[in-house]
């Protein structure tokens, strides 16, 4: 047993040696002041702890005699370090299955639920995979969009980072990003999960696609098509065409990124089953104050500024063509959700949705065509 030792220290030592001249050739210089922590994978195991932190400079200035007398190493996590060693010697990073290595395992992790149901675990990404989203965010030149519009949700998202772009982490690593202000654990996982579903569609993508579009959430995309053709259609559109291309999928929208309470809320301001409810009679229901009803409702505007940062525009030149229809009862629906979503403002503050009452009964919601550009 100690003759197999001595020689599989023998072969490592050998290993060892080999990978390190190669790596103090000139043309890895760049790669020395990386630490040996950039080419771990999400499913490597028996790593060698208390290598990571360092360069690979500094490791390879360490005869192999003192690596292996580290506390903690012994020749299981010295094969991994002579594995790593190796990987840095390829010209690219090393590559990775996304639904393997970040969802597949998570679940048992506690890591962030995505819309799919499925996990991701912002703990198993190393630095060799954020520099692959990072390259692919600057490849298809998308850094200078927002964290908000392309999340997959906004419910973990803080607020403070919605209009936040892509760029502003580009020329960090992790490590960096998690040592910079205000970044806690939890804002650098949404960080990370925005990278991670950015790339998930950039790697499906030709140059030629409209990238926009194909960022834009699925619900979005829908009402903004159909909204572009109603501008150019001189007639009034069904209610029911009204209802399931245009409401329905901006309070599905508001379910994914404000969860089911404010999407509640919403659907029956909206009357969308129904006749309106009084925001009086939610707050009874919810048991808060009617103020905390309007807080949450006002939410909704929130997340369309940053989800459908041209929606406001689109919205105010339709309801300009429809106001030209004259009164049509239909249209209430349109008007309601429309106020929602953008909320017209007065000296920069928004106003009540739907005309805040203070009676017991709900108001109809009408189009402010005073505040519509001409």
């Amino acid at each position: 047993m100690d003759n197999m030792t001595t020689t599989d220290e023998c072969k490592l030592d050998t290993s060892y040696e080999d990978v390190r001249r190669t790596l103090l050739e000139e043309r890895y210089t760049d790669r020395l002041s990386k630490p040996l922590g950039y080419w771990v994978l999400p499913n490597d195991r028996r790593l060698p702890l208390a290598f990571l932190g360092r360069t690979l400079g500094d490791l390879l200035a360490t005869p192999f005699d003192e690596l292996s007398a580290t506390p903690g190493i012994g020749e299981k996590k010295i094969g991994s370090l002579v594995k790593l060693l190796h990987r840095a010697t390829k010209d690219q990073p090393p590559a990775v299955s996304f639904e393997a290595s970040l969802l597949g395992d998570a679940s048992l992790q506690g890591g962030a639920e995505t819309n799919g149901g499925l996990k991701f675990d912002p703990s198993i990404v190393s630095e060799a995979l954020w520099s692959q989203w990072r390259e692919g965010v600057r490849d298809y030149e998308v850094g200078n969009e927002k964290l908000g519009r392309l999340a997959p949700s906004l419910q973990n998202l803080p607020t403070v980072i919605w209009h936040t772009p892509l760029s502003q982490y580009l020329d960090h690593t992790v490590a960096e990003i998690r040592r910079l202000r205000t970044h806690g654990e939890k804002r650098v996982r949404c960080v990370l999960e925005v990278f991670h579903s950015v790339y998930q569609t950039l790697n499906k993508a030709e140059k030629s696609d409209n990238l926009r579009r194909l960022l834009t959430p699925v619900n979005i995309l829908q009402v903004h098509d159909w909204v572009s053709a109603q501008l150019k259609d001189p007639s009034c559109p069904a209610i029911d065409q009204l209802r399931d291309q245009f409401v329905s999928p901006l309070l599905q929208q508001l379910q994914v990124d404000s969860g089911p309470t404010v999407h509640r809320l919403a659907m029956e301001r909206l009357g969308f089953n129904g006749e309106p409810t009084s925001v009086r009679a939610q707050a009874r229901s919810l048991g808060v104050t009617r103020a905390r009803v309007y807080q949450l409702l006002d939410d909704g505007g929130k997340v369309m500024n940053v989800r459908w940062p041209e929606g406001k525009r689109m919205l105010d030149e339709l309801t300009n063509r429809l106001s030209a229809l004259g009164d049509n009862p239909e249209l209430r629906l349109f008007y309601g959700m429309k106020e929602l979503c953008f909320p017209e403002k007065q000296n920069g503050i928004p106003t009540p949705i739907a005309t805040r009452e203070d009676a017991a009964h709900p108001t109809q919601v009408t189009p402010s065509f005073e505040a519509i550009p001409s």
